[in-house]
């Protein structure tokens, strides 16, 4: 992988040092719950301020992934035996910091058969129990294609089942190894199939070697599709081992971005340089503006 030369990160990129008594609560409440966040795993730029609306994005099964893609994080190898108790933990977790929307995703564990769907469905059936208000939103892999799995998680009626294609087509050699556009974007459009009333989700990370008009194609794909949400930021590399940063994105092009996708017919659109697929995830419910 050919490593570019872009300079010092630029000033829109810089992240304000947050800490306060909420982001103690949610600690707490997770460590005492043995629960993983992605919001730690994946080293995410929002974190703190996200702690500090109180609200976290789960990461169920464990936090080794068995897929090799070149952007992420979080970490490779031996993968942990599924807990049975997480289920009932997340839902305790949800009640105790009051979320109003949870967000549930996983490392993708391509070695269980069905990918974990089941344990998904069992999430969802477990915060239902004790929070009927709040919304779900479920982060899934692409299940290598096992559309019969996928049908487990639909049918547990999440609000909203994203599955962020991350990247352009072109760059899924690079990127995205072991995973497959087209498998990614059928998944989308399998979920609508299945049950219409389900918002469908992705996102994507741009300044890794993609041109405007591929991402334009994308948004194109995605709608075809019938994709409801997107979100869109800035790749960051996470240490000299993963794929390098070739362009730091300006702040106009996301929001052109942002309208590019609307215009597509994409109705709800998170486009900027820090945004990640969990940002300000309950937006589709809470009436709140982009």
């Amino acid at each position: 992988m050919e490593t570019v030369k872009i300079g010092r990160k630029p000033e829109w990129l810089r992240i304000k040092v947050q800490g306060d008594q909420k982001a103690n609560e949610v600690y707490k409440a997770l460590d005492s719950l043995a629960l993983n966040t992605v919001c730690k795993e994946a080293n995410c730029p929002n974190k703190m301020e996200c702690y500090n609306r109180k609200t976290a994005t789960f990461m169920i099964l464990g936090n080794v992934c068995t897929r090799n893609c070149t952007f992420c994080n979080v970490t490779k190898g031996r993968t942990e035996e599924v807990n049975p108790e997480e289920p009932k933990n997340i839902a305790v977790a949800v009640e105790k910091l009051g979320l109003r929307h949870v967000v549930i995703t996983t490392v993708t564990r391509d070695d269980l058969k069905d990918g974990g769907a089941a344990h998904f469905a069992e999430c969802i059936k477990e915060i239902r129990k004790l929070n009927k208000n709040v919304t779900i939103e479920v982060l899934i892999s692409d299940l290598r294609g096992n559309w019969d799995a996928l049908k487990v998680i639909v049918d547990a009626k999440p609000d909203v089942l994203n599955h962020n294609v991350e990247t352009v087509k072109s760059l899924y050699k690079n990127v995205r190894p072991m995973a497959i556009y087209e498998r990614s974007m059928e998944l989308l459009k399998r979920v609508k199939e299945i049950d219409s009333s389900i918002l469908t989700k992705s996102g994507i990370m741009v300044g890794l070697g993609e041109t405007k008009e591929q991402v334009f194609e994308l948004f194109g794909d995605l709608v075809s599709q019938g994709c409801d949400i997107l979100t869109v930021g800035q790749y960051l590399r996470p240490s000299l081992k993963h794929h390098p940063v070739i362009e730091y994105v300006h702040p106009t092009v996301f929001d052109e971005y942002r309208d590019k996708a609307k215009e597509a017919g994409i109705k709800f659109v998170m486009s900027g340089p820090l945004v990640r697929s969990s940002y300000k995830a309950d937006m589709p419910f809470s009436g709140e503006e982009e």
